[in-house]
Formats: structure tokens, sequence, C-alpha cells
């Protein structure tokens, strides 16, 4: 169940992100070009969908924006950050 969760976890951001790409022009309000929200979508997806959200709902990063973009940048560290403690915690038994 967990091995669930943790795949999950970390295909949601990448849907969303794929979603707003096909279906909207959300991205490419926030974005000048293709390349820094496909870097984003490999390597760090909920950063780059909260950068989306604080460009167009927020009007960039001043007080909430900003917020929103750690929000997203500390969820994605978290993940990163659980797989690497998990694998040193399977190393050691």
């Amino acid at each position: 169940m967990g091995c669930l969760l943790g795949v999950l976890a970390l295909l949601t951001p990448r849907f969303v992100l794929f979603i707003l790409f096909v279906f909207t022009n959300y991205l490419s309000r926030a974005f000048d070009s293709w390349f820094w929200p496909t870097i984003g979508f490999f390597f760090l997806p909920t950063t780059t969908f909260a950068y989306a959200v604080a460009q167009n709902e927020f009007n960039g990063f001043q007080g909430i924006g900003l917020v929103v973009l750690l929000v997203g940048f500390a969820i994605d560290v978290g993940l990163l950050g659980g797989g690497a403690r998990g694998r040193r915690r399977r190393l050691a038994d």
C-alpha cells in the first residue's frame, strides 16, 4: 500500500502538468518557452505547477504567490528526501 501511495504522489503532479499543457494555455501564460516546463516536468513537477499558479493567479511572487512556490518546492524536496531515507534504511538492514 505504501508503494502505491508513493507512485501516486510522484505521478499526480506530472499528470496535472500534462493535462494543463494539452488542454489549456495555463503553462504558456506562466512560462515564456517550452523549455522550463519540460525540465520541470521531469525534475520538480510540483514546483513547476506552483510557479504557474503563482504567475497566473497571484500575479507573481508577492505575498501568497511566494508561499505557494515555496510549498511546491518543499513537497518536491520532501518526496525526493523520503525516497533517499527509505533507500538508506533498506541498505542498513
